[in-house]
């Protein structure tokens, strides 16, 4: 009989629950300390199912050292993502019972019922690029606290402080010409020098690990430093998030799963798509990193979507469109703050409506008072943005001329 045996990894215990990997039935339940002699003690148990797979909940986290100690044996493991197995939880049971035995039942029944869970494997090479490049994201953290509390030394030792990215080169110069007066000052001085200390031996740190991340990824063959955004330090932390890409059936899953395929919510004729929050925000953040798309100065022929886009965002010129060349516009008795509403109406709220198509009239500008029409409002829905996404027309008509019979 194939059994599989979902684990609840704790702090100080470790729940399993074996299931039936044909029938979906539970066999048995068991509880272990998490130490040393509970572990042996799990091992020997085990060895009562002789045909067993493993799946442990979040095996990089709490998990990880079981899930790698098991892996190193020789045993099959899976991990489980929590959100998963808590799904599972809720909808197998219909209600909101928690304990560690249900926990491991769903961790379980979850891992049967997908068969895209990453393996672990404590020796491939992508845990070696995950390892480096978390190491290499904890020393660049720590860099940019230590030159944080430079700059705030600084700041009490030179008027107004030192504006601009701050380096370790920049800094010693700049210390170079402070002559302290009073005991305090030359305190801070010799902190900020200590600082500087630090910082120049996390620089060096960093060279090399950046040296040994990028020989890692040589090694390895992959050929995602081809493509354009994409170098070394990019490609070890989206190869250390992923492992084995071959896990996912197609490219949408992999989109699913690091988060970047939209999400849709759609309802009745009006079609619509959100932002994902959901996915790996690790992966999500490396893809957003080397895409061309974040960083258009670089991308060939950017250079004039990148200015229209800030003259567009620019409050100043919305402000001052007529002046500026834009169409005039009667803006009197208009507030600013309410077109700035309308601009910023999010398209996911937004119901189906039916725009009127007319002409301006008119009319003196100190009687206009500018609206919207051909569409409701409620709870401070605005139709702008919608309008001008869909590229129609807002017939925008005086409240005067609304009452007016002429008008009508």
């Amino acid at each position: 009989m194939k059994v599989l045996i979902g684990v609840d990894p704790h702090k100080a215990s470790v729940a399993v629950a074996v299931v039936d990997e044909a029938k979906g039935e539970l066999i048995e339940r068991a509880s272990f300390p998490q130490n040393r002699t509970g572990l042996r003690a799990l091992e020997r148990w085990a060895k009562l199912f002789p045909v067993r797979r493993w799946a442990v909940e979040n095996a990089s986290g709490l998990g990880r050292h079981l899930a790698q100690r098991l892996a190193a044996s020789g045993e099959s493991v899976v991990d489980v993502p929590s959100k998963l197995s808590a799904r599972v939880r809720v909808l197998s049971s219909g209600n909101a019972r928690k304990n560690d035995g249900l926990d491991a039942l769903a961790t379980a029944l979850a891992a049967s019922r997908n068969e895209r869970l990453a393996a672990v494997d404590p020796e491939v090479g992508s845990e070696m690029l995950r390892l480096l490049s978390e190491r290499r994201e904890d020393l660049v953290a720590e860099r940019t606290r230590a030159l944080n509390r430079l700059h705030g030394l600084l700041r009490d030792l030179l008027p107004g402080g030192v504006a601009g990215t701050l380096s370790a080169p920049r800094a010693a110069r700049i210390l170079r010409g402070i002559r302290p007066q009073g005991a305090s000052a030359r305190l801070r001085r010799r902190l900020a020098s200590e600082i500087l200390r630090d910082v120049r031996a996390l620089d060096r740190k960093i060279a090399d690990l950046s040296g040994r991340i990028e020989a890692e990824v040589e090694a390895s063959g992959t050929t995602l430093t081809e493509i354009f955004g994409i170098g070394p330090i990019l490609a070890a932390r989206i190869i250390g998030t992923v492992g084995n890409v071959a896990r996912f059936p197609t490219k949408a899953h992999f989109a699913s799963y690091s988060g970047t395929a939209p999400v849709e919510a759609s309802s009745g004729e009006v079609v619509r798509h959100r932002l994902s929050l959901a996915g790996n925000r690790k992966l999500n953040y490396a893809l957003h990193m080397g895409s061309p798309l974040a960083r258009p100065g670089r991308t060939l022929g950017a250079e004039d979507t990148t200015a229209r886009r800030s003259r567009r965002a620019s409050p100043a010129r919305r402000r001052c469109g007529a002046s500026r060349g834009a169409s005039p516009t009667p803006s009197s008795r208009v507030s600013w703050r309410t077109r700035r509403r309308l601009r910023a109406a999010p398209l996911d709220k937004e119901e189906p409506r039916t725009l009127l198509l007319g002409s301006r009239v008119d009319k003196p500008s100190s009687d206009m008072h500018w609206g919207v029409l051909g569409c409701h409002h409620d709870r401070g829905k605005q139709p702008a943005a919608v309008a001008r996404q869909r590229g129609e027309s807002l017939c925008l008509l005086s409240d005067a001329t609304r009452s007016s019979p002429s008008s009508s």
